[in-house]
């Protein structure tokens, strides 16, 4: 198995929530060595200007980002009123929220089976889920459910 290309993989599935130097030593069962080894070739393969991400470092995680130089072609992308469509991942999604609220990041995870912060995140940005409250487990995580503005998007009066 190619290390280099699972950790990129793990980079995408986890999207913003990144991941730090153990996690990555733990997953991929290597030293720190082979492990900075691994982020520098993969640094080394994003400078291409062929490629559109990289790799950054924010808040002691390692994270797949865009390169600054194409931000007025993602501004473009936001700004445009098409965008609004949802993909199929925030679909399902906002599907389990809808279903199961008030849920936690982590129970949407465990349903969809991969890291839903990014999806989330967009869900909240386009203010079709919203934060209720916290829960009483440990860590007190954030509960979700939809908002008035789920209801008036997809056409509905009540769930």
């Amino acid at each position: 198995m190619n290390k280099k290309a699972i950790l990129e993989g793990l980079l995408f599935v986890v999207g913003d929530d990144g991941l730090t130097m153990d996690q990555i030593k733990d997953i991929l069962e290597i030293d720190s060595d082979e492990a900075k080894e691994l982020i520098s070739e993969l640094q080394k393969d994003y400078e291409e200007p062929t490629r559109g991400i990289r790799i950054g470092f924010l808040g002691n995680t390692f994270k797949l980002t865009t390169k600054k130089e194409h931000k007025p072609y993602y501004q473009k992308l936001i700004e445009n009123p098409e965008s609004n469509v949802l993909s199929n991942a925030a679909l399902e999604t906002l599907a389990i929220i809808a279903y199961n609220a008030p849920i936690t990041r982590l129970k949407v995870d465990e349903i969809r089976g991969v890291s839903s912060s990014q999806m989330m995140k967009k869900l909240l940005a386009k203010g079709l889920i919203k934060e209720l409250g916290r829960s009483d487990q440990p860590g007190r995580p954030i509960l979700y459910g939809t908002t008035s503005e789920f209801l008036d998007f997809f056409g509905l009066s009540t769930i």
